[in-house]
């Protein structure tokens, strides 16, 4: 029987999502013979390698020792995107003014039904990453407990031996907190506690202004939460362009959202029931924040420890993770890393795409390179921040020219109707050509509009052919048919315009 395990609260929903990602009542199955292959962590990594390799015929064991789902289901995508669509709506009602339907200002959201509804949705969703659903539907041997290589070949799972041909190290990573004086004393929330709050703090301090910490920031201001973000850089979203955490930056301040920017956290202490955190700013001036709860934002750490890899010849670092090559194959031709315990792509639609690669290259001796992938991510602030490809920095570095075409959202009709106007599209395409190397979009809905761009870097589609299919109108896609339109424009050159005109006189 595995070890209980609780996410609090454990109310029904939680409930049920322990039931199916860790049933207390689970049986490991008795290994018989040799796996194909094992795969230990049931994150998205773990997951769709167990079910594609199991799905091409291989025997596959797949091993978890806390929540199936991993990080994505349980403390990541699905709760912060179901909290973000809740604080969404208040954020539209409170905006109904604008349309003559105006909300008293006075009223306030109900924190606890939002948490309540991501706990649902959370545990409904939660049948797709179970046990049960791994075993009998794809037919995977799921076992539930702590996996440890005890040499080439073998893994000890709590005193039962499983051996395999080909392993996978899929055991993700988890939020670290910043040497803070006074920090842990404090206590603090991260990406893996927050969503346990069913009552909301009057005043949340968020350190760190990077996806995570921002789309939090974000919604939890909207639900009623006064909130500070600390910084030490000079802008939020620092991995983006300027101009793209620029727009962000002033819904920030608009919404309410207070910035602490270029600063340095001193130390917290705690003063009766308030964490107070001490900051000097970048003038040099002492000032101090008293809070509710402080929310860390601020990093990940690769799980490396425990799984026994100095046992089996992998190297690894505890900063940086697994250390493999680009077809994800570790140090020991045996073993293969996937996901964020070896990838610098912590995104789960990486960690997806990554494990039908490292099927491929452990089993059936192909040759998939993670360098080969395109891959975009998105910032699910609102307006949210999408990119792929090269920004105009790594162009550069590179010694590629581009020529770049930014076009505002209320270019879009569907934007201005949205009232969703704020934002840009910006494409980097080979200086005199039309292929894309890179686009940031920023928009209400840039994490669906990104996708184009990605298909089109994937296939070398140029931008030109983006002015030659039909948008249905009217549609924010519609500001990508713009970005391309500035594109063909260049081609029409005074000279070229002059043939066309004495064409047309000829033909009068």
């Amino acid at each position: 029987m595995p070890k209980p395990v609780t996410v609090e609260p454990m109310d029904a929903h939680n409930q049920l999502l322990v039931s199916n990602v860790h049933p207390a009542d689970w049986i490991n199955p008795t290994p018989n013979g040799r796996y194909n292959l094992v795969v230990i962590g049931a994150g998205t990594a773990g997951l769709i390698t167990a079910l594609v390799a199991s799905s091409l015929g291989a025997k596959v064991a797949l091993i978890e020792r806390h929540l199936m789902g991993g990080d994505c289901l349980n403390v990541g995508c699905v709760p912060s995107k179901a909290v973000i669509k809740a604080a969404r709506i208040v954020h539209d009602a409170r905006g109904a003014g604008k349309l003559g339907l105006p909300i008293p200002d006075d009223a306030v959201p109900d924190f606890g039904a939002a948490m309540e509804r991501m706990r649902e949705i959370r545990s409904r969703i939660s049948h797709e990453d179970s046990t049960k659903r791994y075993t009998d539907e794809f037919g995977i041997d799921v076992y539930l407990g702590s996996a440890k290589f005890v040499k080439d070949g073998v893994i000890d799972l709590e005193g039962t031996e499983l051996r395999y041909k080909r392993a996978v190290v899929a055991t993700g990573a988890r939020a670290v907190a910043p040497a803070i004086p006074g920090l842990a004393e404090a206590g603090y929330l991260d990406n893996e506690t927050i969503f346990t709050l069913t009552e909301r703090p009057r005043r949340l301090g968020v350190i760190g202004a990077g996806p995570i910490g921002c789309e939090l920031a974000q919604s939890f201001r909207r639900l009623g939460c006064e909130v500070t973000v600390f910084e030490q850089g000079p802008h939020i979203l620092a991995r983006e362009d300027a101009d793209a955490a620029e727009i962000v930056q002033n819904a920030f301040i608009r919404e309410g959202v207070e910035l602490s920017l270029g600063c340095k956290l001193e130390r917290v202490e705690t003063r009766g029931a308030d964490k107070v955190i001490h900051v000097t700013c970048s003038e040099g001036t002492q000032k101090e924040y008293a809070f509710d709860e402080i929310l860390v934002g601020a990093g990940r750490a690769p799980n490396v420890q425990g799984v026994g890899l100095e046992n089996v010849g992998v190297e690894f670092d505890e900063r940086t993770g697994i250390k493999v090559d680009d077809k994800l194959r570790t140090t020991n031709k045996n073993i293969y890393g996937c996901g964020d315990v070896c990838m610098a792509w912590k995104f789960t639609h990486a960690a997806d795409a990554a494990a039908k690669m490292v099927v491929q290259n452990a089993l059936f001796f192909g040759n998939k390179k993670l360098s080969s992938l395109v891959m975009p991510w998105a910032t699910y602030t609102d307006p949210e921040v999408a990119h792929v490809g090269m920004y105009v920095r790594d162009a550069k570095e590179k010694g590629i020219e581009v020529d770049t075409y930014q076009v505002p959202m209320e270019r879009s009709n569907r934007a201005v109707t949205d009232g969703e106007e704020e934002g840009f599209v910006k494409v980097h395409v080979r200086k005199g050509t039309d292929k894309i190397v890179g686009a940031t979009i920023v928009a209400s809905h840039a994490g669906e509009l990104i996708t184009p761009f990605t298909l089109a870097i994937n296939h070398g589609i140029g931008l030109g052919a983006f002015t030659n299919i039909i948008y249905p109108y009217p549609t924010q896609t519609e500001a990508l048919k713009a970005a391309a339109g500035m594109y063909t424009r260049t081609r029409l050159t005074p000279g070229i315009k002059r043939i066309f005109e004495t064409i047309m006189r000829w033909r009068r």
